[in-house]
């Protein structure tokens, strides 16, 4: 599965219940290893999503993450859930993070923790379009009468092991001190974001407020807030998926017009340096050809492309490390290519996407990865 499908990951039950309402038609997809995600389509569109459920801490969540990336290769993961407020933000309302702090690094010195965090960044594509929809109000649907209407924060989180729930305990003044910016607190971010770095995959993780993380967790108010909390943060997630589908479908639409023209060179005696897909005479033809593409097809591009990448690594274009790695998704692919199933084609994606990532600094190993992605949909 490829480019149409978005997964959604939680760690409650009543957290997958408020995503799972909004889908029609969830179908159990089982995993290889015994994993059981639900697919079905956001309501009132095309659009699929995967649903799993990682249950509570970042481990768990990276592990569940990374295994859902590599079986659907999808356009983004959206971690989705509840989370306490460090600060004053008010009940009910959704924070996207625009970093996750995975706070639980440091060392211990005779004057005290020091703090050594790894951070995570929101992609710049996902926080503009998130941005876009917290402004517009698009997301929301019926609110019950007299509610208060959530409000979305674009904000720091911070990820940890442990569940906060006192304002002024020693963890609590540790993480103000430190990560002050951020304005929830939760247990599984950290985790998903990790996952989304190492396959090259977009993580966005929403996040709705159900208490203030102030000794009021297990009260009747956080059993009231938690639901409405979890329905907002839902809400607004399977909203933004289907836009995320939808966005990449025009960029496709958009690669295809654009490559579906030629150029002309009407100096013949002259020289012209281009990337096409082929030449006759003085017209250079671009993009994909029209020929649906064959394994034989694929397993020669990806030959004539290790070739390239020998040579721009021979001239210091692409460092060692970056080489090495681009190999071994390389090898991935081809060995994807060899197994007739849609397994193999969602593999093989996924190892070019991550290549792309790897060596999108160097323009002209770009293209003809970008090709190849666009060719594998019409393996024959």
């Amino acid at each position: 599965m490829t480019d149409d499908i978005v997964v959604i990951l939680t760690a409650l039950d009543l957290e997958y219940k408020a995503v799972r309402q909004k889908l029609v038609n969830p179908r159990v997809h089982t995993h290889d290893t015994g994993t059981r995600f639900e697919v079905g389509t956001i309501q009132g569109t095309n659009r699929r999503v995967a649903l799993g459920f990682t249950n509570k801490g970042n481990h768990a969540s990276a592990v569940l993450a990374e295994r859902a990336i590599r079986e659907f290769s999808p356009v983004a993961v959206l971690f989705v859930g509840v989370a306490g407020a460090l600060w004053d933000t008010p009940l009910g309302d959704v924070v996207v993070a625009t970093h996750v702090y995975g706070y639980h690094g440091g060392t211990s010195e005779d004057d005290g923790l020091k703090a050594r965090p790894r951070v995570w960044e929101m992609a710049h594509g996902i926080s503009q379009l998130a941005a876009h929809l917290a402004r517009t109000g698009e997301w929301m649907g019926d609110l019950p009468v007299g509610a208060r209407v959530p409000k979305v924060h674009l904000a720091p989180i911070a990820a940890g092991e442990v569940v906060q729930n006192s304002k002024i305990s020693y963890h609590a003044k540790w993480i103000q001190d430190h990560y002050n910016d951020a304005v929830a607190i939760e247990m599984e971010g950290a985790g998903v974001a990790q996952a989304g770095h190492l396959n090259a995959a977009p993580v966005a993780i929403v996040r709705g407020i159900s208490d203030r993380a102030d000794g009021t967790k297990t009260t009747e108010a956080d059993h009231a807030w938690q639901p409405r909390a979890a329905d907002n943060a839902a809400a607004f997630a399977v909203r933004l998926a289907e836009e995320l589908i939808k966005e990449r479908g025009h960029m496709h639409e958009s690669d295809k017009a654009r490559n579906g023209g030629s150029v002309s060179n009407s100096n013949n005696s002259g020289q012209v340096g281009i990337q096409a897909q082929y030449v006759s005479g003085s017209t250079v033809n671009m993009g994909v050809s029209s020929r649906p593409a064959t394994t034989a097809d694929l397993s020669r591009d990806l030959a004539a492309f290790r070739d390239q990448l020998k040579c721009e690594h021979a001239t210091g274009k692409v460092d060692d490390a970056t080489y090495v790695a681009a190999e071994a998704e390389l090898d991935i692919a081809c060995k994807a290519l060899d197994t007739d199933s849609p397994q193999g084609k969602s593999t093989f994606v996924l190892a070019l996407k991550r290549l792309h990532g790897l060596i999108a600094d160097v323009a002209e190993l770009v293209a003809p990865i970008a090709t190849l992605i666009a060719a594998v949909k019409g393996l024959t």
